[in-house]
């Protein structure tokens, strides 16, 4: 077995379908040691199926915090997960354990690892007239009129993220100060020295071939009825679970619009293309944490 790095938090991370969840479980297994989640879907307990959620048996084993304690109607923000996850945190410690935080959600590692800026809620109507502004300039436009109020966020923002450009912009019209201000700010929530952290990163090719094996694991596993059941709540469609992975392809064809075969063509697809995302974050964000791949034997 691959050792667990020595620390009271480990941090294991790394793309869906990875592998990350059953090398956690080993770690904490061997180390008496307590698993929390960091995966924004896995929070959702509409999502057990479509997120890949450990099996019950595997939560019986150990102790597992915080998933499927989100409802369906509710849309957690990194900010909500860091809430409550430092209690968590100092629960384990408490009682002399590890915590191993796996997941595959980059922003809350760098929650942990670099803070979250505090930063007021913003109006609504800001967030309106943002947008529409964004619509009227197009995205250029609109990040060199943001390069005025914020440089560094403008400079930093990747193309095509419309998101952070609109959350940069609507911090600095409503509080005055840019996000960059905030983030500079910002302190650890983790104290340096605490923690370790570690990525999953598996061969592309062993990491989309798992990718696809999984979605046929999901329809085996009751994919359809939980999409159904959660269809049938009817939340609004902007909400984290309805944006799911999985969830559009598999409810057009409960509608009757899409063929089973081209629904779960479109999953695989959209499961490879997020993975894809994931480890280039994690490249990006985490380039000095070690890398492992759990399915060679090297490691």
């Amino acid at each position: 077995m691959i050792p667990a790095p020595s620390a009271p938090v480990v941090l294991l991370a790394g793309p869906t379908a990875s592998g990350k969840s059953d090398l956690a479980l080993q770690w904490a297994q061997a180390g008496g040691a307590e698993i929390v989640n960091a995966d924004s879907q896995q929070l959702y307990a509409d999502l057990r199926v479509l997120s890949a959620r450990p099996p019950e048996a595997d939560e019986q084993r150990v102790p597992h915090h915080l998933y499927g304690v989100a409802d369906g109607a509710e849309a957690w923000s990194v900010g909500r997960w860091l809430r409550m996850v430092l209690p968590v945190l100092a629960g384990v410690r408490a009682r002399g354990r590890t915590a191993i935080v796996v997941g595959g959600t980059g922003l809350y590692f760098k929650a942990l690892t670099e803070g979250l800026a505090d930063v007021p809620s913003i109006p609504s109507p800001v967030v309106d007239v943002a947008a529409r502004e964004f619509d009227a300039l197009g995205e250029d436009g609109f990040r060199a009129r943001l390069a005025e109020r914020d440089a560094e966020a403008a400079r930093r923002i990747g193309p095509g993220d419309r998101q952070r450009l609109l959350r940069a912009w609507t911090v600095a019209e409503a509080t005055g100060r840019a996000l960059s201000e905030w983030r500079a700010d910002t302190r650890p929530s983790l104290e340096p020295g605490s923690w370790a952290g570690v990525v999953v990163e598996p061969p592309r090719a062993a990491l989309y071939a798992r990718c696809d094996a999984r979605v046929g694991a999901m329809l085996r596993g009751g994919a359809l009825q939980e999409v159904a059941r959660l269809m049938a709540r009817g939340l609004a469609p902007e909400l984290p679970v309805v944006r799911a992975l999985g969830v559009r392809p598999f409810a057009a064809h409960l509608a009757g619009s899409l063929d089973l075969d081209s629904a779960a063509a479109q999953v695989r697809l959209d499961t490879r293309r997020y993975a894809k995302r994931q480890l280039t974050w994690f490249r990006n964000q985490t380039p000095l944490w070690p890398r492992l791949d759990p399915f060679s034997p090297a490691s």
